[in-house]
């Protein structure tokens, strides 16, 4: 995995090699990292991935769903002919396709002191 941060505003991840279990939770946190500072767009780039497991697929749907919540629109580029099967028999191309909310405030709760 390597990071471009050149534009703030839209980060790019490249997920290289397998995002499986024994590899996914690197990634995972490098997705929330960036999400701290809110960008505009988080650019997953899968140009040179070779396999991915339903781990690999869970971090995908935890960007997506953290950026709803923040307003951090999610790109995949470059996703690979397997990749693309796997998102369209799971039904994940559809929900990654979904239009973000206009506004959606934090439901989180929050601790008080």
């Amino acid at each position: 995995m390597s990071v471009d941060r050149s534009d703030p505003a839209a980060p790019v991840i490249r997920v290289v090699g397998d995002l499986a279990y024994t590899t996914a939770a690197p990634l995972r946190e490098e997705i929330d990292q960036l999400l701290t500072d809110v960008p505009s767009v988080l650019v997953l780039d899968f140009a040179d991935l070779h396999f991915i497991d339903s781990t690999g697929l869970a971090v995908i749907v935890h960007a997506w769903r953290e950026g709803q919540r923040t307003g951090t629109a999610l790109e995949l580029r470059h996703v690979p002919r397997m990749l693309g099967a796997i998102l369209d028999l799971t039904g994940l191309a559809g929900l990654l396709a979904r239009p973000m909310p206009e506004s959606r405030p934090d439901t989180r709760p929050t601790a008080s002191a």
